[in-house]
C-alpha cells in the first residue's frame, strides 16, 4: 500500500523537502538528564557525615609531608608530629567546604573543548593508569610509549571523552622523563583538558611550564583558570602520602584542579559495610580538599570516590558489583550534601574484553549516571582492576558512552516532533511511514549510528565474514590510528615546546618524589 494517500482531503502530501542534513553531534558538554537514586535515607547520609567529621577529629589522618602538616597546623589542626597525625577539627572543614568552588570552569587548548564541571554537568574519562595494554593482535604486554600515543589518538577521536585520562604508562620511557614524554604528546595530538600526575613538585612545575609554553599561557592566565588536572589518591584508611600530599599543594597553590579520590575497597582498605566504606572515603575526601583550601582559597578541587569490594574468596578487587553500584549513589548523595562536583568510576575486574567486561563495566557506569556522578573515569577500556587497558575494549565502551551521550540531548515533543501533517496524516491505515515528509527530512539525522555495532541480519552477517564485535572494533581502532589527526588549534609553540625539554633533558629531568 501507497505511503500516501491520494484522496485530495485533509491527507495531503508534504512539501517538498531539501536533500537531508548530515549529522552533527556535541558530545563535548553533557548534563545527565538521569533522576538521581538515593541508596540511603536523607538522616543516614547526615549520619555518614558527621561520622566522617568525628573521624577527622578523633581519630585523625596521618599525613607523611611535613610541609602539609605546618599547612594544618597553621590552620587550627592539632597536629602531633612523633606520630605524624593531623586532627581536623570540624570547623576547618566546613570553612574549607564553603570556599570551595562549586562550579569549576575547565579550559582546553581549544575553546570548543572547554567544560564546566558542576553538579549536575557530564564527563567521561577512559581507563586510566595500568601498566599493561592489549589488543587482539599484539596479546597483553607491559605498555609502552607507542601504547600511550595511540590511545591518546582514541581518546581525542571520541568526543565523548572530555579530558584525557592518564591512559597507560608507558614503561619503555624512564620515569624522571616520562612527564616530558606524555605532556609532550599531550600537547600535539590533542586540544583536551590535559592531565598531569602529582609525583613530586619538580615534574609538576615542569608540566606546568610545558603547558604554559605550548599553548602560550603567562603566569596569569595560567593562574586564572584550571588548565589541567591530577587525581590524588589517599592511601587507605587515614593516610596522605608525601606525593599525594605535595600534589594537592602544588595544584592548589598553581590554581589548577586536583580531583580528590580515595579507593577503597570493602572489606580490605575499608570497613566490609556501603556505609562504612564510604563513611572513610567521605573522611579522607574531606581532609584532603581541607588542605586545598587551607593552601589557596577557592582552589578548584573535585570531590571523589571510588569505592568497590574485594572478592572475599580470593581477596581480588571486584567492579561492577552490587555493591560498587551502591557506593556510587551513597558518594553521590554525599557529594550533593556538600553541593561539590563530584567523580566515580566504571571498571571491570574481568581478564579479556568479554561479556563480564561489558557486564561490569556498564552496571558500574549505570550507577556513576543514577548516582549523579560529575565524572566518570574509568568508563572505557579498563581490564584486570585496572590493571591492563584494552584496545577493543575501549572501542566497545565507546559505543555505549556515545548512545548515553545521546540520551543527554534529551527528545523533544514539539509539533514538528509529533508530525501530524508531516507523517501521521500522510499514511493510510497499514501503510508505512518510510516516505512521509517528516522521515525523509530526518532520515539522515534521526537516530545514532554506531561505530562498532552490526545491524545486519544473521544471513547478511554469516556472508560478511561473521565476525564479532570484537574482531571488529580491532578494525575500528586500527582505522581511527590510520586516518588519525592532530587538532590545527590550540596549540601554536611546539618549536618552545621541544626546546624547553631538550633542556631540561640535558639538565637530569625530574625524577619522581617518593
Amino acid at each position: 500500500m501507497s505511503a500516501r494517500p491520494s484522496d485530495g482531503g485533509r491527507r495531503r502530501r508534504g512539501p517538498k523537502t531539501a536533500p537531508p542534513a548530515s549529522r552533527d553531534v556535541n558530545y563535548r558538554q553533557l548534563r545527565n538528564p538521569f533522576p538521581q537514586m538515593e541508596v540511603f535515607p536523607a538522616d543516614q547520609i547526615a549520619d555518614m557525615h558527621e561520622t566522617a567529621l568525628r573521624t577527622l577529629e578523633e581519630l585523625g589522618v596521618k599525613t607523611l609531608l611535613p610541609e602539609a602538616r605546618r599547612i594544618f597546623a597553621q590552620g587550627g589542626a592539632r597536629v602531633d608530629e612523633d606520630s605524624e597525625m593531623v586532627f581536623i577539627g570540624r570547623d576547618m572543614v566546613e570553612a574549607a567546604v564553603a570556599s570551595a568552588p562549586k562550579s569549576i570552569n575547565c579550559r582546553a587548548g581549544a575553546r570548543h573543548r572547554d567544560f564546566t564541571l558542576e553538579l549536575g554537568s557530564l564527563v567521561f574519562q577512559p581507563g586510566a593508569g595500568a601498566p599493561n595494554a592489549t589488543d587482539l593482535e599484539r596479546g597483553r604486554r607491559p605498555a609502552t610509549g607507542q601504547d600511550y600515543l595511540e590511545f591518546l589518538k582514541l581518546t581525542h577521536h571520541f568526543d565523548v571523552f572530555q579530558m584525557i585520562s592518564p591512559q597507560v604508562e608507558p614503561q619503555d620511557v624512564p620515569t624522571h622523563l616520562r612527564h616530558y614524554f606524555t605532556t609532550q604528546a599531550q600537547m600535539e595530538l590533542t586540544d583536551k583538558f590535559p592531565f598531569f600526575f602529582s609525583r613530586g613538585t619538580p615534574q609538576v612545575m615542569d608540566c606546568f611550564e610545558m603547558l604554559s609554553i605550548a599553548r602560550g599561557l603567562s603566569d596569569e592566565d595560567f593562574r586564572a583558570n584550571p588548565h589541567c588536572y591530577t587525581i590524588i589518591n589517599t592511601n587507605s584508611p587515614r593516610t596522605l602520602d608525601i606525593p599525594m600530599a605535595q600534589g594537592l599543594i602544588d595544584f592548589a597553590r598553581h590554581g589548577q584542579m586536583s580531583i580528590i579520590t580515595p579507593f577503597t575497597l570493602m572489606g580490605a582498605m575499608a570497613p566490609i559495610t556501603v556505609a562504612g566504606a564510604i563513611t572513610l572515603s567521605h573522611a579522607e575526601a574531606l581532609a584532603a580538599l581541607t588542605l586545598t583550601q587551607l593552601t589557596n582559597p577557592g582552589a578548584p578541587v573535585c570531590y571523589g570516590t571510588f569505592t568497590s569490594n574485594v572478592d572475599m574468596k580470593s581477596g581480588a578487587p571486584a567492579f561492577g558489583t552490587p555493591s560498587h553500584f551502591q557506593a556510587s549513589l551513597a558518594a553521590g548523595q554525599l557529594a550533593r550534601h556538600l553541593g561539590l562536583p563530584w567523580r566515580s568510576a566504571a571498571g571491570s575486574a574481568a581478564n579479556i574484553n568479554d561479556v563480564q567486561a561489558a557486564n561490569e563495566n556498564q552496571f558500574g557506569l549505570w550507577g556513576c549516571l543514577m548516582a549523579g556522578a560529575t565524572v566518570i573515569i574509568h568508563s572505557a577500556g579498563w581490564l584486570e582492576g585496572g590493571l591492563t587497558v584494552s584496545f577493543e575494549k575501549m572501542i566497545c565502551d565507546a559505543e555505549v558512552l556515545n548512545m548515553v551521550a545521546e540520551l543527554c540531548a534529551g527528545a523533544q515533543a514539539g509539533p514538528d516532533e509529533i508530525g501530524f501533517d508531516t507523517a501521521l496524516a500522510e499514511v493510510e491505515p497499514s501503510g508505512h511511514f518510510f516516505a512521509t515528509s517528516q522521515t525523509m527530512e530526518r532520515y539522515n539525522t534521526a537516530f545514532y549510528q554506531p561505530h562498532l555495532h552490526d545491524y545486519a541480519n544473521f544471513g547478511t552477517w554469516t556472508e560478511r565474514g561473521a565476525v564479532d564485535a570484537n574482531q571488529r572494533a580491532t578494525g575500528v581502532w586500527k582505522d581511527i590510528l590510520a586516518n588519525f589527526k592532530p587538532p590545527s588549534d590550540g596549540t601554536t609553540h611546539l618549536d618552545a615546546l621541544e626546546g624547553f625539554i631538550a633542556r631540561r633533558t640535558a639538565e637530569g629531568g625530574a625524577p619522581p618524589e617518593s
